[in-house]
């Protein structure tokens, strides 16, 4: 177990790097640049020649990639030429933010869409009908729709708030107002993301409790006499919940893709909305920063998606002592 911990600590390593090099570069390599983005078309070719001067992009590519590395190799990810301030303090607030709202909606499509899997699946009738068709119907929106749709019933019942993380007098308040504020502003982004995931997990939850109890160790144990619950909720359940937990890396993958756009309509001061605002004003360090923070929970979610599979297959732990 030691030596896989250290193979994927050792992958994540080098997705890292890839992915926020790539996201450095890519953003180097397209038309225009930060200062032409903060000038726009009014500003003279010498105070924009002097610009970017000052902010090094008139130095060629490899320099300034070359540059970069060694001091992101230091955890050095520069300064932020939009915000002025470290980029590794920006990404590790705006992530903190994201990583809130993504726990939440992990945690809450995980127990609405297997419980609802495991019941469209061992069942018939009109109740799984329902799920069944429910799951197709968020599982065909996409999250900007669900999004716009949650903000209106937002707006139209004044039930929650239509943005946001807090209120701004909140945290003078006190921690136990403020809280409760960050109580209230949170179901309507986590229920924009954990919708469509919820949907997904059922689906597939669904299909895999369907085929394990058709299996023949379920079919004995009905006939030697064990109750339907007892076999469905705990028998069958684990034989047919590694399906499911092998792809809850890729479930966090979504999830931050789905959070870009979640946080640009909700305003949620998260990861996906400090990247909008970094592609927007080209601030290269910014993205190379947001690209990396978003590989490591893409990592660590591949991470937890293997141990969860190990923990629901024992046929795995056996193999990784062997």
């Amino acid at each position: 177990m030691l030596s896989f911990l250290i193979r994927r600590l050792a992958a994540a390593l080098v997705l890292v790097a890839v992915v926020s090099s790539g996201a450095l570069l890519l953003t180097r390599l397209a038309p225009g640049d930060f200062a032409s983005e903060l000038f726009g078309s009014g500003a003279t070719r010498e105070s924009m020649a002097r610009e970017r001067a000052r902010y090094g992009l008139d130095r060629p590519i490899a320099s300034f990639y070359a540059d970069w590395v060694s001091r992101a190799a230091r955890l050095d990810l520069g300064t932020s030429l939009y915000y002025r301030r470290p980029v590794t303090e920006l990404v590790r607030q705006r992530a903190l933010n994201t990583g809130l709202l993504a726990l939440c909606a992990l945690v809450a499509a995980t127990f609405i869409g297997i419980p609802a899997g495991i019941i469209g699946g061992s069942r018939r009738g009109l109740v799984p009908s329902v799920i069944r068709g429910t799951s197709l119907l968020f599982l065909s929106l996409p999250s900007l729709v669900t999004s716009l749709v949650l903000v209106l019933f937002a707006a139209r019942t004044g039930w929650f708030p239509i943005g946001g993380m807090g209120s701004i007098d909140a945290w003078q308040a006190g921690t136990a107002v403020w809280f409760a504020d960050l109580a209230w502003h949170l179901p309507l982004p986590t229920a924009a993301l954990a919708l469509p995931l919820a949907a997904m997990l059922e689906r597939l939850q669904a299909q895999s409790m369907r085929d394990a109890v058709d299996r023949p160790f379920s079919l004995a144990s009905l006939a030697r006499g064990v109750p339907r619950g007892r076999l469905v909720w705990r028998d069958t359940l684990r034989a047919a919940i590694a399906p499911v937990a092998s792809v809850y890396g890729f479930v966090l993958g979504s999830l931050l893709s789905g959070s870009f756009v979640v946080e640009v309509v909700t305003a949620w001061p998260g990861l996906g909305r400090l990247m909008y605002d970094a592609l927007v004003a080209r601030d290269l360090y910014l993205v190379a920063g947001c690209a990396a923070a978003g590989s490591i929970f893409l990592a660590a979610g591949s991470l937890v998606s293997d141990l969860a599979l190990a923990w629901a297959d024992p046929r795995l732990r056996t193999s990784s002592r062997a």
